[in-house]
């Protein structure tokens, strides 16, 4: 494994740290759909028993960003074309509750806060390379975390969370632009209707974003056994 986590260096880890750990290398992209996280080199980095990495991975494959594979071990999640719409359409049904209760409860603070965010986002925006694209990728999700925080419903921010970092594998595997394909200037119009406290239309704006941020995604079936039809074109 690559050294794409943090320098570990005289630190204690228990189980949840390290969990953590993994958790913001996956959903920042730092470690890709499909690698192999040995347990092994894993608790060399962080200098722990493997009792404590398989603890690690296994809360992650509560979330759905590992799996573990009888005899092969465990992997970062690469969602299925079929998993990735069902993580979308989830998005589509809770988010417009939840920020139509963001409308409802958003103060002035809250407002300047999320601003705040998109003056970030859009520094990213028009930064180039694949390091500001992770970090332009991490920025939308925060922003959508932020306003599930602000609608005050813990078990919902949980989900929101497993949802955002689930979307994050779904983007990297299937996404198709080099540019944000979580439109800052949608995140825009969705802070000026919570301003106005306009929960119907930012609950819109909402389902609008989604459907924009799926679109960008390529989810056709493929069957990557055709070996002849792949290479057809050289013959």
């Amino acid at each position: 494994m690559q050294s794409t986590l943090p320098d570990t260096t005289d630190q204690d880890f228990d189980a949840q740290s390290i969990r953590d750990a993994l958790r913001d290398a996956i959903v920042d992209r730092r470690l890709s759909p499909g690698t192999k996280l040995t347990e092994g080199d894993i608790g060399a980095l962080f200098k722990v028993s493997r009792t404590l990495v398989r603890a690690a991975l296994q809360a992650l494959s509560y979330e759905g960003l590992v799996t573990v594979e009888k005899n092969r071990g465990a992997f970062v999640a690469s969602p299925s074309p079929d998993e990735s719409r069902q993580i979308f359409a989830t998005r589509k049904l809770i988010e417009p509750g939840i920020v139509m209760e963001a409308a409802r409860l958003i103060s002035p603070s809250q407002i300047q806060y999320l601003r705040q965010l998109l003056l970030e986002e859009g520094r990213l925006t028009a930064e180039r390379g694949p390091t500001a694209r992770r970090a332009e990728i991490k920025a939308s999700g925060d922003f959508h975390l932020a306003i599930a925080e602000i609608a005050g419903n813990a078990i919902l921010l949980r989900f929101m969370g497993e949802l955002v970092a689930r979307s994050s594998l779904a983007i990297a595997v299937y996404g198709q632009s080099v540019v944000s394909s979580c439109g800052h200037n949608e995140h825009q119009s969705i802070v000026d209707a919570l301003e106005r406290r306009d929960a119907g239309e930012a609950a819109r704006l909402m389902v609008h974003h989604i459907d924009h941020i799926e679109a960008d995604l390529d989810l056709r079936e493929r069957d990557p056994t055709d070996l002849k039809k792949a290479l057809g074109a050289l013959s």
